[in-house]
């Protein structure tokens, strides 16, 4: 889905390159940078030919492709109402926006360099408990300047990128897989997207701490 085509949800949204809200909150849609490699976390209707045989995770160069967007939702089962600030070691799923399938791990081997695999998975944002990443961070919430890191809940491998990259028919993207170290491969950033306008949740704690 194109930023443009979100617009509609008017005073709701802030679509931005740069802006004051400072927190990632539950319903916003971000394009997500690997700091190291300079790739965004992308996926597409391409299947893996070996391990899962799911929808392909990848890292792009491109800035502009639609098909790097992700929507930030709750843990499995749950419904994160839309504005509320993400914490530092919370719960998320990451829904692909164009396919509706949920970023995903699992005990196969990625094709290239050998780690975990990546997908996406499920249907209209719906997947398993496979789909849920802890965000780690500093401080009491995801804010969108800093870099982050996202554990996969169930088997504890960090969201990375090494550099692999894929011939066709998906030639140039770099393989996106789970790694149990970390290192400055696992680090993201939150990017280009259309964010929502965090809760009063987070102005009423403000609004306590200065008191």
């Amino acid at each position: 889905m194109a930023v443009a085509s979100l617009l509609v949800f008017g005073g709701l949204w802030s679509a931005v390159g740069a802006s004051n809200l400072a927190v990632v909150t539950c319903g916003s849609v971000v394009k997500l940078l690997n700091t190291r490699h300079n790739v965004r976390l992308h996926s597409h209707d391409v299947r893996y030919g070996s391990g899962s045989g799911q929808q392909s995770v990848t890292g792009v160069t491109s800035v502009d492709d639609s098909n790097s967007y992700w929507r930030v939702r709750g843990k499995t089962a749950t419904v994160c109402e839309r504005g509320t600030p993400i914490k530092c070691g919370q719960l998320i799923r990451l829904t692909h926006v164009n396919t509706g399938r949920n970023l995903h791990s699992h005990h196969f081997t990625s094709p290239l360099s050998g780690n975990q695999e990546v997908s996406a998975f499920g249907e209209e944002g719906e997947g398993d408990y496979l789909d849920d990443w802890t965000v780690l961070c500093n401080g009491p919430y995801w804010v969108r300047d800093s870099e982050v890191r996202f554990k996969h809940s169930s088997t504890e491998v960090l969201l990375s990128v090494t550099g692999e990259q894929y011939g066709r028919p998906i030639s140039g993207q770099k393989e996106v897989h789970g790694m149990a170290q970390p290192s400055q491969n696992n680090y993201w950033k939150a990017m280009e997207g259309v964010f929502m306008k965090p809760s009063e949740l987070l102005r009423a704690e403000a609004h306590h701490a200065e008191l």
